[in-house]
């Protein structure tokens, strides 16, 4: 299995979005600065995933999230979640 995930930082409550083939160990990297583009805005929390196939359909399905059509289809999934934050 593939994952697309979204994670948000309990730092400065930005969202990132990713695929991996491992989401325990991905998290685990995020969480101990081992990923560049989070580095200094851990720690992180799971919020999202979904869990494809194979790694070409994640790939595409994190693409579509980073869009605005995609963002906007999370913000209506995680409405729930997002009030609680907000």
């Amino acid at each position: 299995m593939f994952y697309t995930y979204i994670i948000q930082s309990t730092k400065d409550k930005r969202f990132y979005t990713g695929s991996t083939g491992d989401l325990r160990k991905r998290l685990n990297e995020h969480n101990t600065g081992k990923v560049f583009s989070t580095k200094n805005r851990g720690p992180f929390e799971l919020i999202y995933y979904e869990a494809c196939l194979n790694e070409q359909d994640a790939r595409a399905r994190e693409k579509y999230l980073k869009t605005g059509m995609g963002k906007r289809y999370l913000k209506n999934r995680l409405k729930r979640f997002l009030s609680l934050t907000g």
